[in-house]
Order: structure tokens, then C-alpha cells, then sequence
């Protein structure tokens, strides 16, 4: 196996209507309680991170901050020309084989695999198509251990990925898209799919402890009226832009923004969405659908039920330029969820150059389809973003002092680790009691650092099992990611 987290089967993610640029102020003093709220632990192992204001009681001068991944380009293309390469689904590690392995759509060759999730190749053919895929290492049948849904027909399992076996179960009902994660944490099979909502398409959202019995919740994300709004100045602020891919159909009268896509999954006790925004420019002449682009965007949830937007409802991962030799001009669709990769997450995501590349000639629906010359090969690939692990959001302070104290909670670890960027500046930490006393302070943290172990210069860290105390974080030119327990 590489030296990988090889796939965190906790799935992943996290939330909240992050204002970037919007300095955050609680003006109360927080105190660790004698008897802190049962809502708020700080398990062993898992990171607190700041997307929405969990485990929160005071922060003064400091903003949250969103932040995009990097590309690195496709590293699966499409081997026929002629068909551009999709993917929908997250790679997951087979344990056994010693292989990633992801699933594709629109090309013959449906089953890929690689050993470092950077070099990829067609894998062993499959007995029928799978588009979304999930590997439970919890089942305790071998023969079940991978899990698909088949969008609109069912589900399957299989041993391998390889050889799947539909089962004698309704399908989640959707119009054309879906989306597939695992919560492992939780034992909890997610399942999103595409219906109708207000403005359009909406995300739909199904889960299951067991794999056969569904819990449909109906829709729990769509747009909005705000959505409809800032959809018409991305889409004025593209058109004014010449080195992006422009749409071929402009109308205003057909301006929308609904949800075409949205990938959901655990990650470190919450819920991350990203959902991938169609913004409709205008109608494809003797044919029903429009012309438009993708752009994705961050959400989180505690419950998958009620969403927060983040980031100020900006773009977590949007197109490139024209000159760029990308594939992600235009379309651009989330996968079910990142891998983590040593200090890195790593997003693959469908990138497609044009959405519009055929003219229909005649009525619809007994015309036909013509290609557009240079619109007919090598449309898209699947590309890979990389975020910073737990690089969602931060909180950040400039040149004037920023804190942020934490609800209370029983200290249960042996030491605190730290994600985060304080090479221009530091970052303090101190332990409170319930009077708000400070019992232990880390020394400065000074760097750049995904995985900081603090040392300590006061305090005894051993006294403080099972007592209840809150955390202090002083920051200074710095960004704050994250926080965590170790044994």
C-alpha cells in the first residue's frame, strides 16, 4: 500500500456560512463549566475544525476564511477520443488487491485502478455499469464489501468491484444524477440524487444503517433567490471575461441557478457538501435544455438535513482559462468525496470543456444530433484538486490580536495537536479551568505546520484527565485550521 491515510472511511467534511472577509465578534466571556453541555466532546483522534460555530463560546477578531484546492490537472483521460470521460464517484482502496479503484462513466472502459491515485489504468472489465461505488469494511460478508447504487434501478454489492450482484431493492427514485458516500463512523450509507425544486433541480438525500432498508428525506438543498442573484453577476463577470470558455446561447430571460450535483460525506464529525451550482445562460436552439456552466461550492450539516452555505456562497473549485490546456472549462461535477493523502485531501472531479457541442437539426424529438467541428473530441478528463487536510476554512487574525475560546469539554487526551500557518506571525494556546483560569499554555507556535504537537511550558497535562476545560487560542499573522486530542 503507498503511504497514504489510504481512504479515511470516516467520509468527510464540514460547514457553515463562513463570511469571508467579515470579522466575527461574540462580545461574552466563556468560562469552562463545572458541568459542560453534553452537545459539545472533543473525541480522542478527532479534529475540531471551524466551519460553523460548533463548539464555539467566544471569538473576537478574527475571520473565517475559505480556501480553494489546487489543480493538478487530469489524470484520467478519456481512451476514445470521441467520448469524454466522466466520473461521479470517490477512488477507494482495495486493502486486498493493494489498488485504488474508481469508477467511470460514458467510456467502455468502466473500472479503473492505480497504486499511487496518480498514475491510472483501465481496470478489469466490469459485469455491468456502476457509476457510484463505496467500499464497507464493515460488513462482515466478503462478498458484499463493495456497494453500489444503480441509479434509478436498484443496488448491487461484489467481492471485488469487479463482479457486482444486483439485489432485490427499490432504487432511491432521481431524474439523472447521484452522488454515494459511506459514513463509517457512523455506519451510514448516504445516497443524493436529483429532483425538482423551486428553481429547478434540487438534491434529494437517502440514507441506510444496512444497505437495505432506505430512509428517504426528501429534498434538503436548493438554491435560493440570494443563488439567483449572484448567478446573474457570475454569469455577467464570465461573459466579460475573455479568457474563460464562453457559452455558445445567451439569453437572459432563461438566466438560472439550481443544483445539478452535490456530493456529501463525513469527514472529522460533520457533514461537507459540494454541491456543483448550473448556472443557465440560454436555450440550445430545437432542443430542450440550455446552455451554461458549473461551478462548485462548499456546505456543511450536522444532520444532512439543514445546510450552511460557506465561504460567502464563493467558489470552492471553478473553471480554468482557455489558454490553460485544461478540461475544466465549463462543466464541472463533485466527486462523492476526497481521499486523504498523508497531510492532503484530494478532490477528483469531472471537468468537461463545453456543454453545448452538438446542433439539433429538425424537431425535437425526431431530428438529429450534428456534431460541432472541434467541439467532437477530447471533451473532458478527470481532474484532481489538492486541499490542504482540514484546509476548508480558517480563522485568521492580522497584525492586532484575534482569540477564539471553545465550549467546555473533559479533557481526555494526552497532548493537543494544531493545524496551522503562523510563519509570519504565532499562535498561543492556553487551558482554562471553569473559572476561565489558565492551568497549562503551550509555548508559541511559530511556522507552518498541518500537524503541530504543542509543548508545553505550564501546567501538568496528566492532572487534567477527565476535568472539564475549555481551550484558548491566540493568534497573531496567523491561520487557525484546526485542533485535536492525541493519545
Amino acid at each position: 500500500m503507498p503511504s497514504v491515510d489510504r481512504i479515511t472511511l470516516r467520509l468527510m467534511v464540514a460547514c457553515m456560512m463562513a463570511l469571508a472577509g467579515q470579522l466575527l465578534f461574540v462580545p461574552r466571556t466563556a468560562h469552562a463549566a463545572e458541568n459542560p453541555p453534553t452537545g459539545f466532546q472533543v473525541p480522542v483522534g478527532q479534529r475540531q475544525l471551524f466551519l460553523d460555530d460548533h463548539g464555539i463560546a467566544q471569538q473576537n477578531n478574527l475571520r473565517r476564511q475559505m480556501h480553494q484546492p489546487e489543480k493538478r490537472g487530469a489524470v484520467i483521460r478519456s481512451p476514445q477520443p470521441n467520448k469524454s470521460i466522466q466520473t461521479r464517484t470517490a477512488p477507494v482502496w482495495d486493502e486486498k488487491a493493494g489498488l485504488y479503484k474508481t469508477w467511470v462513466i460514458t467510456v467502455d472502459d468502466n473500472l479503473w485502478q492505480s497504486r499511487d491515485g496518480l498514475n491510472w489504468t483501465p481496470g478489469p472489465k466490469t459485469n455491468m455499469p456502476i457509476m457510484l461505488a463505496v467500499y464497507d469494511p464493515l460488513d462482515p460478508d466478503p462478498a458484499r464489501r463493495f456497494k453500489a447504487p444503480l441509479l434509478n434501478r436498484g443496488f448491487a454489492v461484489s467481492p471485488d468491484g469487479i463482479t457486482w450482484k444486483q439485489l432485490d431493492l427499490k432504487a432511491v427514485p432521481s431524474s439523472d444524477e447521484g452522488n454515494f458516500s459511506f459514513d463509517a463512523e457512523n455506519g451510514l450509507f448516504i445516497h443524493t440524487v436529483k429532483r425538482g425544486g423551486p428553481h429547478g433541480r434540487a438534491l434529494a438525500l437517502a440514507t441506510s444503517k444496512d444497505f437495505k432498508t432506505w430512509d428517504d428525506h426528501g429534498v434538503v438543498f436548493q438554491t435560493d433567490e440570494l443563488d439567483q442573484k449572484r448567478g446573474k453577476q457570475h454569469i455577467a463577470d464570465r461573459l466579460a471575461d475573455a479568457t474563460l470558455q464562453q457559452p455558445l446561447y445567451n439569453d437572459p430571460s432563461f438566466y438560472n441557478v439550481d443544483v445539478y450535483n452535490m456530493g456529501v460525506f463525513r469527514y472529522e464529525g460533520l457533514y461537507i457538501g459540494l454541491p456543483a451550482l448550473y448556472h443557465a445562460v440560454g436555450p440550445v436552439p430545437n432542443y430542450p435544455n440550455t446552455d451554461g456552466f458549473q461551478l462548485i461550492q462548499l456546505a456543511c450539516s450536522r444532520d444532512l438535513k439543514n445546510w450552511q452555505r460557506l465561504g460567502n456562497r464563493e467558489t470552492f473549485i471553478g473553471p480554468s482559462h482557455i489558454d490553460s490546456g485544461a478540461y475544466d472549462l465549463t462543466q464541472l461535477l463533485p466527486p462523492s468525496a476526497p481521499i486523504v493523502h498523508d497531510d492532503e485531501l484530494w478532490f477528483y472531479y469531472t471537468g468537461l470543456k463545453w456543454r453545448s457541442n452538438f446542433h439539433y437539426i429538425g424537431t425535437y424529438p425526431d431530428g438529429r444530433t450534428e456534431l460541432i467541428p472541434g467541439r467532437d473530441r477530447d471533451g473532458g478528463g478527470i481532474c484532481l484538486a489538492v486541499l490542504r487536510r482540514d484546509g476548508f476554512v480558517s480563522l485568521d487574525a492580522g497584525d492586532e490580536e484575534g482569540q477564539i475560546v471553545t465550549q467546555p469539554f473533559k479533557w481526555s487526551g494526552k497532548n493537543l495537536m494544531i493545524n496551522a500557518d503562523a510563519r509570519n506571525g504565532q499562535v498561543r494556546v492556553e487551558v482554562l479551568n471553569p473559572q476561565g483560569e489558565v492551568v497549562a499554555a503551550a509555548k508559541n507556535v511559530a511556522e507552518d505546520s498541518p500537524r503541530k504537537q504543542l509543548q508545553w511550558i505550564q501546567g501538568d497535562l496528566d492532572a487534567l484527565q477527565n476535568q472539564t476545560v475549555s481551550l484558548r487560542f491566540k493568534l497573531r499573522n496567523a491561520s487557525l485550521f484546526s485542533y485535536w486530542l492525541t493519545d
